[in-house]
């Protein structure tokens, strides 16, 4: 059996190789960095994942990882008001769970290339070509892990990355005064910073500003004074925290814009498949699913003659619509209200007023638990 090529080492590549070769599935993933690393990300996963992870023992129990209970949501005026999240959910840093997935998948019998980039992948007579930059590999069936952007989207022509997005993300690693159970959401003018505790006592700060915030001033620290410091708690949060992680992570033209699925035959998962505005966090637990949803069926497209390519194709994109197309459409349509001086009023006011409202928007975010 030929190995299936997982482009992308983040999550959902990493818990689709994991499952598929502890089902006889040979797997290689190729991976343009090397473990650990950090990423660009939120940091907090939803309690929806914990049954499955901790079924196929890929929770990592040998952490101290902060319950995440309540979310606090504050204006651009500083004005805050903290509801329950219904499900809830734990901080983890992507440097450490993607550099544990890794070590068991490699224990599970995952092949890995890392410190390697795709350059190109094509399907011709029912067979991926993929090419690297020194080597060239074949295999039945590829799966698209690679995360928010890629050179790869753009070899592939993608609808989305034909589209300028304005949106630059932004991540630290700091020491704070930050409650271990909770999850907060400040807006500033053109944007929001997510804060949530991780292991070993730290704050994962992330935020994502319009890039014309970033092109008023010569650079981020200039812009983060010019433009976070509206909101007093981040001004305040910015001279008085510890930052771990300096010069921050970066990323540049983050795009919701809907995506595909499957495209050109390679099978999306995690954000190259679709990626949810960062209100709640939750793309690390949709990256989670979809890996778990993936894996399954190429599992039984092997198993069953009769589960052609073309089935395989159509059913992961009906699934995959089931399961997230709606989560990523209420997140769009939340994210209107944040980032503005008046809309960032308003969800706050909703959150002291109008409770109900405030609560079937996070629970919009969140998905169910899964095994």
């Amino acid at each position: 059996m030929k190995k299936i090529i997982v482009i992308g080492g983040g999550l959902a590549g990493l818990i689709s190789a994991i499952q598929l070769v502890r089902n006889g599935v040979p797997c290689l993933v190729i991976e343009k960095k090397t473990y650990p690393f950090h990423r660009v990300c939120g940091e907090y996963i939803s309690n929806e994942v914990v049954p499955f992870l901790h079924a196929l023992k890929l929770y990592p129990t040998h952490l101290e990882l902060p319950a995440i209970r309540r979310f606090r949501l504050s204006a651009v005026s500083g004005r805050a008001e903290t509801i329950p999240l219904d499900l809830g959910g734990f901080g983890i840093s992507r440097y450490m769970f993607d550099a544990f997935l890794y070590e068991e998948a490699k224990k599970s019998g995952v092949e890995f290339l890392l410190n390697t980039e795709v350059q190109d992948v094509r399907f011709l007579d029912n067979q991926f070509h993929i090419k690297t930059s020194d080597q060239r590999f074949e295999s039945p069936l590829v799966i698209g892990a690679f995360g928010k952007r890629s050179k790869l989207d753009v070899t592939l022509n993608r609808d989305f990355i034909r589209k300028r997005s304005p949106y630059v993300g932004v991540k630290y690693h700091l020491r704070t005064d930050h409650p271990q159970d909770l999850i907060a959401l400040h807006n500033f003018p053109g944007g929001y910073c997510g804060m949530s505790c991780v292991e070993d006592n730290k704050v994962n700060l992330c935020y994502l500003t319009n890039r014309k915030n970033l092109k008023a001033y010569r650079n981020i620290a200039d812009m983060e004074r010019a433009v976070l410091f509206r909101n007093p708690k981040l001004k305040f949060i910015f001279e008085n925290a510890e930052f771990l992680l300096n010069p921050p992570e970066t990323i540049n033209e983050i795009s919701f814009e809907t995506k595909s699925p499957v495209e050109d035959h390679i099978l999306m998962a995690g954000d190259a498949a679709g990626m949810i505005t960062p209100l709640c966090g939750n793309g690390m637990a949709m990256a989670i699913h979809a890996g778990k949803i993936l894996s399954e069926l190429i599992i039984k497209h092997y198993r069953e003659q009769s589960f052609s390519r073309e089935l395989l194709e159509r059913t992961y994109t009906s699934v995959w619509n089931q399961n997230f197309a709606a989560r990523l459409w209420a997140g769009r349509q939340i994210q209107k209200l944040f980032g503005n001086t008046i809309t960032s009023a308003m969800a706050v006011g909703l959150a002291v007023y109008v409770r109900p409202v405030a609560n079937l928007m996070v629970k919009a975010s969140h998905g169910k638990p899964f095994t």
